[in-house]
């Protein structure tokens, strides 16, 4: 029975090695490059975890808004193209562009260094705060470029199940910087309030999106 359990189990490692692994980095790399950016969401959160009042529903609003568009974008792309087989290879060469586009802005924005400022008095309601995240998110026409489109478009090149586990990848680098920027604001303040830190962080994400840009353009 146990070596029948094992030969099931070594059956099942080239899935997770060839087909569930490589697309789960690749969306957690994705993700983590594109929310990992000096804007309005992400110096609210900060501000929010500094205050230490409502950090817990703030972080819970971004984090589940960025889950839904990611899942909505990877469902919606990845129906267009089972419906449209050619699509692909025009949503394909259209992400390698986004992710070249975004590289040479995160390498110009590491020039030129800026700061995430968490500035601002705290809200004085648990409802105003999530009313805010939720606005942040939600009238942001940027989210939906990032989430549904490019991170969607990406995950429909790996085909099935691999983008679903891309699209899984994405929303684990979400669930990941969201609490790590609210709950760890006390001791980030001071390293992302460091124009020095983001001309660091800004140059990896620019290497990083070449990378990922470079893998997608490459034949399969």
């Amino acid at each position: 029975m146990l070596q029948k359990h094992s030969l099931a189990f070594t059956g099942w490692r080239p899935y997770f090695r060839g087909v569930a692994l490589f697309p789960a980095l690749a969306g957690f790399g994705t993700g983590a490059s594109l929310i990992v950016a000096i804007g309005a969401q992400n110096s609210f959160v900060l501000r929010t975890g500094l205050t230490r009042r409502w950090v817990l529903p703030v972080v819970l609003v971004c984090l589940v808004s960025d889950a839904v568009l990611i899942i909505a974008g990877v469902a919606g792309i990845g129906t267009l193209t089972t419906r449209a087989p050619w699509a692909l290879e025009v949503i394909r060469w259209l992400g390698v562009a986004f992710l070249v586009g975004y590289a040479v802005l995160a390498l110009r924005r590491a020039t030129r260094p800026a700061a995430l400022v968490a500035d601002g008095a705290a809200e004085r309601s648990s409802r105003r705060a999530i009313l805010t995240a939720v606005a942040l998110t939600w009238l942001n026409p940027h989210v939906y470029l990032d989430t549904m489109v490019l991170i969607g478009s990406l995950a429909a090149t790996h085909g099935d199940p691999g983008r679903w586990t891309f699209g899984a990848g994405a929303v684990v680098a979400s669930a990941v910087w969201f609490p790590l920027i609210g709950f760890g604001a006390a001791r980030l303040g001071r390293f992302l309030t460091r124009p020095s830190a983001w001309r660091i962080v800004d140059t990896v994400i620019g290497v990083q999106l070449l990378v990922l840009a470079v893998a997608l353009a490459l034949p399969r």
